[in-house]
């Protein structure tokens, strides 16, 4: 059963041991990570979905990470210290993987011990007070916008057959392109894009969020966009009620966190 749905960015730079200094600029988001975090924990969940771009992504498959345990790679970022670990529901994945290939769902399994930071941020947040909470990982592909809305819409059938508690997490950030400063310069599209899918959001628009103009989401430079469609097919025709907790860009970057409370 689902009983948690979320929204949250994944920059390495909301990690006080990497950012320092930086760190204080992204107080709003810290905050609302927190809150998040709360209301996960008050949730119980047994597993954690993570919808993200996790190390291997395929171009034409969606792919779900199986590896016992799972630990975390920030060396890149200077980061050593980063110790946590979390294990797999092995028979969640196994029933996942054989209905998604039933349904002609391309799905792929890998095994990547390491997980990078668009795991170890939001887990860092979220999970502090469920140490036994189990993992999924489920990284999208570079099929289309309705090829991820039908992949949610698959992950919900078994979702909501299966008696854990199950809580599905979307990350990413929205667009790299606000200043001239951000990480892929500056773009027009950037300020549109994260305007509009705060929009969405809210009105809980899935025809307009699978059809947002190709060229917006390009020029955007985001990371956020597939996982969202994900989530949106999971969540189609489910009672919610989108929350934003916050949504900043202090370094170019957009950052959203967002709880879809179910009613």
């Amino acid at each position: 059963m689902l009983v948690f749905a979320g929204l949250t960015p994944h920059s390495p730079l909301l990690l006080e041991s990497i950012s320092k200094d930086q760190a204080k600029h992204l107080e709003s988001t810290t905050t609302a990570m927190k809150e998040l975090a709360d209301d996960l924990y008050a949730a119980h969940p047994d597993t954690i979905l993570l919808i993200s771009q996790h190390p291997t992504m395929y171009d034409a498959s969606f792919s779900i990470n199986l590896s016992d345990p799972y630990e975390f790679d920030l060396r890149t970022f200077g980061e050593l210290g980063f110790d946590k670990k979390l294990r797999p529901e092995i028979m969640l994945v196994d029933h996942l993987q054989r209905y998604l290939r039933k349904e002609n769902i391309p799905i792929t399994l890998t095994t990547d011990e390491a997980l990078d930071y668009s795991a170890a941020v939001p887990l860092h947040f979220l999970t502090e007070r469920l140490p036994k909470v189990k993992l999924i990982p489920i990284t999208y592909s570079k099929l289309g916008p309705k090829a991820h809305f039908q992949f949610g819409q698959a992950l919900k059938d078994v979702i909501f057959e299966s008696n854990e508690r199950i809580a599905i997490i979307a990350s990413g950030d929205l667009s790299h392109a606000l200043t001239s400063e951000a990480p892929a310069g500056y773009f027009k599209e950037g300020e549109e894009f994260d305007k509009k899918i705060q929009e969405l959001i809210i009105q809980k628009n899935t025809v307009g969020l699978v059809n947002l103009n190709d060229n917006l989401v390009e020029n955007a430079h985001q990371t956020i966009y597939n996982p969202l469609l994900i989530l949106f097919g999971l969540l189609e025709r489910i009672s919610v009620n989108p929350q934003i907790l916050s949504y900043e860009a202090p370094f170019g970057v957009g950052y959203l966190v967002t709880n879809f409370v179910l009613r």
